[in-house]
C-alpha cells in the first residue's frame, strides 16, 4: 500500500486510477491508504451544477482549455445518473470532454450516483480527496442537476457555480433560497439565446438583494460552444478563491459537512438494501403492513 501511495503522490495517473477504484470497491486496504493521505491545500475543488440541458458538460470542457492555457492540471469527476436497477452509470464518460481525453494534463473520471438520493456518488468524498493528494490545480465536479445535489455539493466544493440558461427567467422570482445561498457564482450559459439580457439582469438584481458581507454572486455571460465568456469565468472562480482564502470559519464548516456525510455511509452501510427490498416484497401485500415498524428495526 506504501508503494501505491508513494506513486499516487508522485502524481502517477496509473496510481490515481487503482486508488479510486479500491476506494469506490472498498477493498481491502482502501481505508489505510485513506488514512495515509496528507492534508493539502493546493487543489481547487469547484462544484458544476444546474438543470439537465443547461450545457454543463461543455462548459467544463471550455473550463479545462482555460486551465490548460494557464500551464496548470486540471480533474473532473463528471457524476452520470444511474441505474435504478444495477446502480450503473448510465452516460459514462462525457463525450463532450473526448478531445481532452488523452492530455497527460488532465484526468477524467465518471461516477456513477448509485442511487443517492442527493445525484452526488456515495464515494465522491473520498474520490476528491485522492485526487487531491494526486496534486491537480482544480477538480471540477459535474453533479448530476437533479434533486438535492445542488446543496449536497456546496459542502464539498470551495466554490459553487450554478448553470443555467435563459429559458429559465419565469423561474427567477420563485428560485429557492437555497440554491441562492450556495450559489457562489452564476453562469447563464447559451446566452446568445432571446432574453438572455434580461433574465442576466433580473438574476444580478435577485443576486444583489442577497449579497453578504464582502461578496455578491456574479452572473457570468457564458456561450460555452464557442468559448464565450470562460475567461470571465475563470476570474470570478479566482476571486472566490481570493474571497474565502482566510475564512476559517467556512473552512471547518466545509469540513464538519465532509465528516457528517462519511460517518452516516458508514453507519448505513450495514443496512442491506436487496435484504431489505425483499423483506417489504415480502410483506407489503399481506394484513397489518407497517412500512414505520420495519424501518424502527433498522434504527
Amino acid at each position: 500500500m506504501s508503494v501505491l501511495l508513494d506513486r499516487l503522490l508522485s502524481g502517477d495517473v496509473r496510481a490515481l486510477a487503482r486508488s479510486i477504484s479500491l476506494v469506490e470497491n472498498e477493498a481491502p486496504g482502501y481505508e489505510q491508504l485513506l488514512e495515509s493521505l496528507p492534508a493539502r491545500a493546493g487543489t481547487r475543488v469547484v462544484g458544476i451544477t444546474g438543470p439537465p440541458g443547461a450545457g454543463k458538460s461543455t462548459l467544463v470542457n471550455a473550463l479545462i482549455s482555460a486551465i490548460l492555457r494557464r500551464g496548470q492540471r486540471v480533474a473532473v469527476i463528471a457524476v452520470d445518473p444511474s441505474s435504478p436497477f444495477n446502480f450503473g452509470a448510465l452516460l459514462g464518460d462525457r463525450i463532450r470532454m473526448a478531445n481532452h481525453f488523452s492530455d497527460p494534463d488532465v484526468y477524467i473520471r465518471s461516477m456513477a450516483s448509485r442511487g443517492a438520493l442527493g445525484g452526488l456518488s456515495p464515494k465522491i468524498l473520498e474520490v476528491a480527496d485522492i485526487i487531491k493528494a494526486a496534486g491537480y490545480d482544480y477538480l471540477f465536479i459535474e453533479t448530476v442537476g437533479v434533486g438535492q445535489s445542488e446543496v449536497e455539493i456546496a459542502g464539498i466544493a470551495d466554490t459553487t457555480v450554478v448553470v443555467v440558461v435563459p429559458e429559465a427567467g419565469d423561474e427567477i422570482q420563485t428560485m429557492k433560497a437555497g440554491l441562492m445561498e450556495i450559489a457562489a457564482i452564476f453562469a447563464v450559459n447559451k446566452a446568445d439565446r432571446p432574453k438572455a439580457d434580461e433574465f442576466v439582469r433580473n438574476l444580478r438584481l435577485l443576486a444583489h438583494s442577497r449579497a453578504t458581507a464582502g461578496w455578491e454572486t456574479p452572473v457570468i455571460k457564458t456561450v460555452a460552444l464557442r468559448d464565450e465568456g470562460v475567461e470571465a469565468l475563470m476570474q470570478a472562480l479566482d476571486a472566490h478563491r481570493d474571497h474565502i482564502h482566510d475564512n476559517a470559519d467556512r473552512k471547518s464548516l466545509l469540513l464538519a459537512e465532509k465528516a457528517w456525510q462519511l460517518i452516516q455511509y458508514k453507519r448505513m452501510r450495514e443496512v442491506d438494501r436487496q435484504a431489505l427490498l425483499a423483506e417489504i416484497r415480502a410483506q407489503m401485500d399481506g394484513p397489518g403492513f407497517n412500512l414505520y415498524r420495519i424501518v424502527r428495526r433498522y434504527s
